[in-house]
């Protein structure tokens, strides 16, 4: 097991959210080059960090922003396709989980009435259950939801308190670690042994694995659902220098 898989797996997730505003900047300096450019931030690297629970994938975590394939995917379309950086209106956008390479530049955007929510998280704003959340019917523009389902148990509830806090016509993105190999989502509730878990679901805290009926689950909630496979509009040079993951899908979901 490499040091940097030994990290992730042994260190408690806060402590790791903390330690990492300290490397940063050192590890920023140390890789600078041109094969790689976060679009988060614009900086450009000879080589990114490898990353991943139970299979580590190469060249995938920006050492400047510490931003995945997943966050980049999602800059880009909200910069390239929506008005998110641009509209003049304020929007209320809840954020849960709130990701180091977003929190502190959505929290600076004049047009963005911003709150972070999660049970765990020490930079989060709101502490709070998704599946029970303290907030009224129709309160927010947007919403993201990246990266959380696939640890819900409960995950019909938690679609459910989604679609009840966005307001009509609201946005949201709901991105989820996905195996579009597979036609219907996999979970095992006796599958218990964290190793075991982290073999069969990808890590040791998820409860399902994905399939293509992700999509179709959150539509059965009352979402409209965008299935938008964005690496698709860009070139290979584009999605090889953003390091994006070629095939992801964005879920981009609408309350009508």
């Amino acid at each position: 097991m490499s040091l940097f898989k030994t990290i992730l797996n042994t260190i408690p997730r806060p402590i790791l959210i903390k330690a990492s505003y300290l490397v940063r900047p050192a590890l920023a300096f140390w890789l600078k080059g041109n094969k790689f450019t976060d679009p988060i931030d614009g900086k450009s690297f000879r080589k990114m960090l490898p990353y991943g629970y139970e299979t580590q994938r190469e060249n995938v975590l920006s050492p400047s922003t510490l931003s995945l394939e997943r966050h980049r995917l999602l800059w880009l379309y909200l910069k390239n396709e929506t008005d998110f950086f641009t509209a003049t209106e304020k929007k209320s956008l809840l954020h849960f989980a709130p990701e180091q390479c977003f929190l502190k530049r959505f929290r600076k955007q004049q047009n963005l009435i911003y709150t972070t929510t999660d049970l765990e998280s020490p930079i989060a704003d709101v502490k709070a259950d998704i599946c029970n959340l303290p907030f009224e019917d129709n309160s927010f523009d947007i919403i993201f939801c990246n990266h959380v389902l696939e640890h819900i148990p409960d995950d019909t509830k938690a679609m459910q308190e989604l679609f009840r806090v966005l307001k009509p016509g609201g946005l949201g993105i709901f991105q989820i670690p996905q195996d579009l190999s597979r036609t219907t989502t996999f979970e095992d509730d006796s599958i218990t042994d964290p190793k075991e878990r982290a073999r069969i679901f990808g890590q040791y805290d998820h409860v399902r694995v994905y399939g293509k009926d992700y999509f179709d689950k959150l539509r059965s909630i009352g979402f409209e659902v965008n299935e938008i496979d964005y690496t698709k509009t860009l070139s290979s040079n584009l999605v090889e220098k953003h390091a994006l993951a070629k095939g992801e899908i964005l879920p981009v979901c609408y309350k009508n």
